[in-house]
């Protein structure tokens, strides 16, 4: 352990983590805090370039990490992923971050079908198929494997976002059906629901909302991984599943989502 990084630096060593949505933002971040934790990183994004990029950032930090290049909105991406992960060898732990890119202000009688569709089908269809079939492997391989959703504030809270809220609601009881299915295998499904963070999805004013946060700051991608490190780790946590964290400074203790009309101008 360091200053910098309070985890043990072999929590994970002899362990393959693949995190989708790893090009940038919170996948970046979790990406860059299991390498430190001794984990081989399977970095998955849509973008080849930032994918390959990050997979490369770890390796020059002394990390073990390769780029799959994976397009979740497809029909076939999540199958494809899965594959060419298991080609690495057997995955241990899954953090699903893959979402796509949405204005902040979309509201229902703005979101077309094809946005509908990628956001749901990444989110939440892909997220479904993807950690079945690897919790499926990892069982065959008698692995106590973790998974850890991404989801979000707005899986409770609407945000005239209902294409991205409605996903990730339903990332929250896929993560509870999951840990209902795969528990008696000793594997464990869980959740960090981020608040507003610079570099993730969110984009708006926020010196703003810094002031409706209890701790008196946004959060950051680092403060998501510090999250999902212990929440993977059968050492910090081994009797955690089915389990939401907030990581959001408090963020949701108040009314922080500002009056929008019901109806578009």
């Amino acid at each position: 352990m360091s200053q910098d990084n309070p985890y043990p630096t072999d929590l994970f060593t002899g362990e393959v983590a693949l995190v989708t949505g790893a090009g940038s933002g919170i996948g970046r971040g979790v990406a860059e805090w299991l390498s430190r934790c001794g984990a081989t990183v399977l970095a998955s994004d849509l973008h080849t370039a930032r994918g390959e990029a990050v997979a490369e950032a770890l390796r020059a930090a002394g990390g073990r990490a390769a780029f799959l290049q994976a397009d979740l909105a497809s029909p076939d991406g999540h199958a494809a992923l899965a594959e060419a992960a298991a080609a690495q060898g057997p995955v241990s732990m899954l953090v699903h971050c893959a979402s796509p890119p949405r204005p902040e202000r979309q509201t229902v009688g703005a979101v077309t079908p094809e946005e509908w569709d990628a956001m749901v089908d990444t989110n939440l269809r892909s997220g479904f198929f993807l950690a079945r079939k690897l919790g499926q492997q990892m069982v065959q391989a008698g692995l106590r494997g973790r998974m850890v959703f991404v989801t979000s504030l707005h899986a409770a809270t609407p945000r005239n976002l209902p294409h991205y809220s409605a996903a990730k609601a339903g990332q929250v009881m896929l993560v509870r059906e999951l840990a209902r299915y795969f528990g008696p295998a000793g594997i464990r499904v869980n959740a960090v629901a981020p608040g507003a963070i610079p570099g993730g999805g969110f984009q708006g004013d926020f010196t703003a909302l810094a002031r409706k946060v209890p701790m008196g700051r946004v959060g950051s991608t680092e403060d998501i991984a510090r999250a999902v490190v212990p929440l993977l780790s059968d050492r910090c946590m081994p009797y955690v599943t089915g389990a939401v964290l907030p990581v959001d400074g408090g963020l949701a203790l108040g009314n922080w989502i500002e009056n929008a009309s019901a109806l578009d101008e």
